[in-house]
């Protein structure tokens, strides 16, 4: 018997429907797999705001003020401008090529540097997004890493330096040696690959700054008069309120790290705290049972040296970690910017490399034992991942050696075509009236 119309459209309905519901669950797991588009979040872009800001406080005047007060009166001026005109220089460049350097697709580089395409900018654009907030705040951001990174390094060179080289050479090391160890590990590069984690700047900008440091105080040679003369510093009130300024922006540095305002950058808040103040107790003490003196300078550095160690490891530690990183960052970095410092002879005028090169490699090696799973999604050796430590001390080798490689080629041809130290008569008189026809009174 023929199938009547009405027969028909019921079977072809039929059949539609069930292929519907066989088809449902593979549109369902289509439906879950795509993330939907990022959108601009408020309260993420709000909090990058505020930590761009007082990152930048770290530098000028945070970082310039710290610096200062540690030299002799005839050099303050000088070397407070290092700080502030550097911070300039690196902001241009960072706007020019920096940011496109550490941040874009290297293409066949890409394990190493970052390519041209984000070259003067290129594309950001005001409703561009860097997953919840906009890119331009991404930039502006990462700026100021940029920009105090180079600027760490004149502490080991102040008070005998060219202004001019100093400039060059801050300019060249931040684009050949910070911007693709910035993309190796924030970037998408082989660090990030291997697995190398570094929260917030541990080598991205401490071990950098700190071998950059060593380097350029060894190839620069020391100051007129070290060892023998009284080099103490002029006014340590100044270094004490810029170590305060650091300590509260270090706040956007760890915290400001998670872009976002979330969990994670309330605990990268709450450990950096507790490290700092635990470092701080520990070079004291130490000082103490040494020289039976806990001095203003002392806890001004333990304070930094807490605040270093504990860059890598906010975002994975939990806060009984960060006690014990502070406390061994505190009497290791007071060793080595002390007995060994003294034992190699090397003029690391403020301690670069004592307390930025030592407290990161510090805090680098030991994120990998105290990371914490259930904090940053990496567990560390005390929950049975023994294997992280040896990724982060491959990470922090790495960086040692491109960046003390690179530096001394960068200062050894400044100092072929330029020079890199003012003339005797210049640092015995003073770089201030020297050079910038200026004294403080």
């Amino acid at each position: 018997m023929k199938p009547n119309l009405f027969t028909r459209a019921t079977g072809v309905l039929g059949a539609a429907a069930a292929y519907m519901f066989t088809a449902l669950p593979a549109f369902a797991q289509e439906a879950a797999a795509a993330e939907p588009p990022p959108t601009l979040d408020s309260g993420d872009t709000a909090w990058l705001l505020v930590s761009t800001v007082i990152v930048l406080l770290m530098s000028i005047p945070g970082l310039a003020l710290f610096y200062g007060g540690m030299v002799r009166k005839k050099n303050v001026l000088n070397t407070t401008a290092m700080v502030f005109v550097a911070v300039s220089v690196l902001s241009v460049l960072w706007m020019l090529i920096g940011y496109s350097l550490a941040f874009s697709d290297g293409g066949a580089l890409q394990a190493y540097v970052g390519g041209l395409e984000k070259v003067l900018l290129a594309g950001v654009t005001k409703d561009a997004l860097s997953g919840t907030i906009p890119e331009s705040l991404f930039v502006a951001f990462q700026l100021t890493f940029f920009a105090i990174t180079p600027a760490l390094i004149i502490g080991s060179i102040v008070e005998r330096m060219k202004f001019s080289s100093l400039l060059l050479f801050l300019s060249l090391w931040s684009l050949v040696v910070y911007a693709p160890v910035c993309h190796w590990v924030w970037g998408g590069g082989f660090l990030s690959d291997h697995g190398v984690l570094d929260f917030a700047g541990g080598t991205v900008v401490h071990i950098n700054a700190g071998v950059a440091g060593l380097v350029a105080a060894i190839v620069l040679g020391k100051r007129k008069g070290y060892g023998t003369e009284n080099m103490a510093p002029h006014n340590l009130v100044l270094t004490l309120i810029g170590a305060s300024l650091l300590w509260v922006g270090w706040y956007g540095f760890n915290a400001g790290s998670a872009a976002a305002a979330n969990g994670s950058a309330a605990m990268a808040a709450l450990v950096t705290q507790v490290c700092t103040a635990a470092a701080v107790l520990s070079w004291i003490f130490v000082e103490f049972l040494v020289h039976r003196k806990a001095t203003v300078l002392g806890a001004t550095s333990g304070a930094i040296a807490g605040l270093v160690a504990i860059t890598p490891a906010a975002g994975f530690v939990d806060p009984v970690g960060a006690l014990i990183i502070g406390l061994a960052a505190g009497a290791i970095c007071y060793f080595f910017s002390t007995a060994v410092k003294k034992a190699l002879g090397y003029d690391d005028s403020l301690d670069v490399f004592g307390v930025h090169g030592v407290g990161g490699i510090v805090g680098a090696i030991l994120t990998g034992v105290f990371a914490r799973e259930a904090i940053g999604g990496t567990a560390g050796a005390i929950e049975g991942n023994i294997a992280q430590v040896w990724t982060q001390v491959y990470g922090v080798l790495a960086t040692i050696i491109w960046c003390a490689v690179a530096s001394f080629v960068i200062l050894i041809l400044i100092k072929m075509f330029f020079g890199l130290r003012v003339p005797e008569s210049v640092e015995v008189e003073g770089l201030d009236v020297n050079l910038h026809g200026e004294v403080v009174q």
